[in-house]
């Protein structure tokens, strides 16, 4: 593919009785939004055109039984099932969660096959979507390994990113998975995905401590100083620009994240709550370290507001937008990384 060429953009419908398909419908209802890339959703003629209607939209979808069917300059439907839904907005149902598993898994299949460029998820609710032949804690885990990658959670919105040591695991164990290994795992995803995805081209990297104040030389915990501190060391000396780790409790209140190009958080909160102060509603939430671009909103179901026509459709839009951007970064640095000397000389 071309860099100028539309990219094709899969749409897994999230959780039917949350406010994913609305903010999808309000995405596309301007049709200038087809001139950049073409939209396949997975879900439904028939269930999409019930989102039409509750939500009185103008869009007009374009059914089709296979992705690569689609048309350019239309809003694409691939039926991934064809009897009725009940929708009930704000209500957690398993039946539910299991047509949000349909549309992820043949999205994710159309992503594999090369019938979709990059993936934009809407919201799932963590707990319905259990089952016996899917049990994953979201989408970054079931991705990973369906794309056999090695994932990680990276919160971007302009002027700054957050990734994450440990995700989605509980409080009382996020230290137990802090090891020297995984330490460079997640700096290497991340510096590489700075360079491949973002155009960064020397990385520099702040890492946050795991316990308060960096440990207080032991004070409070010896974590930072026995497993952290080492481990960043011994890759500041193999080059890498990665400096920490840092207290948490300033570093963003400071603006001292201004400085980097990446922020590292121990755990899931420590990133999270930060980023999500200061650009929630505009953030987008990506997968760095896989072959294929995945994003989704930085929000969940909202199911408080599902079904009332008021939810806010940007950070949708910008997953949107992040997703197309990193996929033709990845076509040039690609493209550069086959021909260095020739594009250096021009």
């Amino acid at each position: 593919m071309k860099r100028e060429e539309k990219v094709v953009v899969g749409i897994s419908v999230g959780d039917l009785n949350g406010i994913g398909p609305e903010i999808i419908i309000k995405a596309y209802e301007d049709t200038r939004s087809l001139e950049l890339s073409t939209p396949v959703i997975f879900a439904s003629g028939k269930t999409m055109q019930f989102f039409k209607n509750h939500f009185k939209s103008k869009i007009n979808f374009f059914n089709i039984d296979h992705p690569k069917k689609l048309v350019h300059g239309k809003v694409n439907v691939v039926n991934v099932w064809k009897e009725p839904v009940k929708i009930e907005f704000g209500k957690e149902d398993q039946k539910i969660g299991q047509y949000a598993i349909k549309s992820l898994e043949a999205a994710t299949n159309a992503l594999k096959e090369g019938s979709i460029d990059v993936l934009v998820t809407a919201p799932i609710n963590k707990h319905n979507i259990q089952s016996d032949t899917f049990k994953f804690p979201g989408h970054t885990d079931y991705l990973a390994k369906a794309l056999n990658g090695k994932s990680l959670m990276f919160m971007v919105t302009e002027g700054l990113r957050v990734g994450l040591l440990t995700d989605h695991v509980p409080l009382k164990d996020a230290t137990d998975h802090i090891t020297e290994e995984l330490i460079n795992e997640k700096i290497a995803t991340v510096t590489q995905s700075l360079k491949q995805d973002f155009g960064v081209r020397k990385p520099q990297v702040a890492v946050l401590a795991i316990n308060p104040h960096a440990g207080d030389n032991g004070v409070i915990g010896n974590e930072d100083d026995t497993i952290l501190r080492p481990a960043l060391e011994k890759i500041r000396e193999e080059g890498h620009l990665v400096y920490g780790p840092y207290s948490a409790d300033s570093f963003f209140g400071s603006n001292s994240y201004k400085s980097f190009d990446a922020v590292i958080a121990s755990y899931h909160d420590q990133g999270l709550i930060p980023f999500k102060t200061i650009a929630f509603g505009g953030g987008v939430n990506y997968t760095a370290g896989l072959a294929k671009v995945r994003t989704s909103p930085d929000h969940g179901t909202a199911y408080e507001i599902a079904g009332k026509g008021t939810a806010n459709e940007n950070s949708f839009i910008q997953a949107i937008y992040t997703a197309i951007r990193i996929y033709k970064n990845r076509l040039d640095y690609s493209h550069y990384a086959k021909n260095p000397l020739k594009k250096a000389s021009k």
